[in-house]
C-alpha cells in the first residue's frame, strides 16, 4: 500500500538539477586541468580555478545530502543518491589533489602522456554529464546509459595504459640520473590516473542505479 501511495506522489526532481550542476562543475574543472597540463605561466591560474570549482562542487554535495534528509519522496533510494553524489565529488576532489601535488613540487611542464590523460579526463567528465542527465529518464534510456558506462570504462583502460607508458618513460630518462624527477612524475601520474578511476566509479554507480530500477 505504501509503495502504491508513493508512486502517486510527486517526486522531488531537484536532485537531478543538483547532479547536473555538480557534473558541469567537474567538467569545467577537467577543462582547467587539461589547460594546466599544457604547462607554462598559466599553471597557478588554472590550479586556482580548479580549487574554486571544487569548493562550489562541495557546496552542491552538501545541498544534496541535506535534501536527502529533508525530502519525503526521493527519485530513487536515498542511499543511492548519497553514494552517487559522493562518488561524483570524489572525482573533482581528486583533481584538487592533483593540483596540490603539482603546486607542492612546483611543476610547470608536463609529459605528453600526462597531457593525453588530461584529454581523457575531459572526455570522462563530459560523458558523466550526459549520464547523470539521463538518470531522469533511466527506464527509457537504460541502453544509452549502459553504453555511456562502457565508454567511460574504456577511457579508464586507456588511462591505465598511458600511466604505465608514462612511468616507463620516466624511469628510462630519470631512474638513475634524477630519482627525484622520477618520484615527482610518478606522483602526478598516480593522481591523474585516480581522477579517471573516480569517473569510472561514478559510471558504475549510475549503472547500478539503473539496474535496480529496471
Amino acid at each position: 500500500m505504501l509503495g502504491w501511495f508513493q508512486a502517486l506522489m510527486p517526486k522531488e526532481d531537484r536532485f537531478f538539477d543538483y547532479f547536473d550542476k555538480h557534473a558541469r562543475l567537474s567538467s569545467e574543472a577537467a577543462e582547467a586541468l587539461r589547460a594546466l597540463l599544457a604547462g607554462g605561466d598559466a599553471v597557478p591560474l588554472n590550479g586556482a580555478r580548479i580549487i574554486e570549482l571544487e569548493n562550489q562542487a562541495d557546496q552542491v554535495t552538501r545541498d544534496v545530502l541535506l535534501a536527502v534528509r529533508r525530502t519525503f519522496i526521493t527519485p530513487f533510494d536515498r542511499g543511492d543518491i548519497r553514494e552517487l553524489i559522493t562518488s561524483m565529488d570524489d572525482a573533482i576532489d581528486q583533481m584538487r589533489q592533483t593540483v596540490k601535488a603539482i603546486s607542492l613540487f612546483e611543476v610547470t611542464s608536463f609529459e605528453p602522456e600526462m597531457q593525453q590523460m588530461g584529454d581523457l579526463i575531459v572526455d570522462s567528465a563530459k560523458l558523466t554529464i550526459e549520464a547523470v542527465r539521463r538518470l531522469k529518464t533511466m527506464r527509457q534510456d537504460a541502453a544509452k546509459l549502459a553504453a555511456l558506462s562502457t565508454r567511460i570504462t574504456r577511457l579508464e583502460e586507456e588511462s591505465d595504459e598511458l600511466h604505465d607508458i608514462g612511468l616507463k618513460g620516466l624511469f628510462k630518462r630519470h631512474g638513475n640520473s634524477s630519482p627525484m624527477a622520477y618520484i615527482v612524475g610518478s606522483e602526478i601520474y598516480g593522481h591523474l590516473e585516480k581522477v579517471v578511476d573516480r569517473f569510472e566509479d561514478v559510471a558504475d554507480r549510475v549503472n547500478g542505479i539503473v539496474i535496480e530500477h529496471l
